[in-house]
């Protein structure tokens, strides 16, 4: 009976405790999607990605539009050349289009390569300003409150202006 009535005090002893730190955890919660979008830093980020996407969209087309010229003419010269000129022709027509296969997949990882060494700063920068808040203003927890995350219930505080104000925007 003794060892009963000892488990159970260690047991209310133990949820006593548990309870207690779970109350002294502060948790707070921001969009970070929100704030990547509003900084300056993010909006030049973007912009010169899509300065770049446009260049690599323009060389495409430009080798896409040559191609198609080079389909018709072949096409309209076909009857007048032999058999083994249009194949030769065929071929190159083939490996042209490779080659915009290849470029438009160059291309692609080219601005995946860009978007990453742009944004990672940035995203650091975010982050670090994030802690700093959190940290001053004694938060355990920051949970990030961008739609489709999980988050279903925000009634902690929001940093989101606070983290703004450190950033300097």
């Amino acid at each position: 009976m003794r060892s009963l009535k000892s488990i159970v005090i260690a047991a209310l002893f133990l949820v006593t405790a548990t309870s207690s730190v779970v109350a002294q955890s502060k948790v707070a919660h921001i969009n970070v999607q929100q704030l990547l979008a509003d900084m300056p830093d993010m909006k030049s980020a973007q912009a010169e990605l899509k300065k770049l996407e446009a260049t690599y969209k323009a060389d495409i087309e430009a080798s896409v539009a040559e191609l198609q010229k080079k389909f018709v003419t072949y096409q309209n010269e076909a009857n007048s050349k032999t058999a083994e000129e249009n194949k030769s022709r065929a071929d190159e027509l083939q490996a042209a289009e490779r080659n915009i296969a290849s470029a438009e997949q160059a291309a692609l990882q080219e601005l995946q390569k860009k978007q990453q060494e742009l944004f990672a700063p940035i995203s650091d920068k975010a982050k670090a300003a994030i802690e700093k808040v959190a940290s001053a203003q004694g938060f355990d927890y920051v949970i990030d409150a961008s739609p489709g995350l999980g988050l279903i219930v925000a009634r902690g505080s929001d940093i989101l202006a606070d983290v703004k104000r450190e950033l300097g925007f």
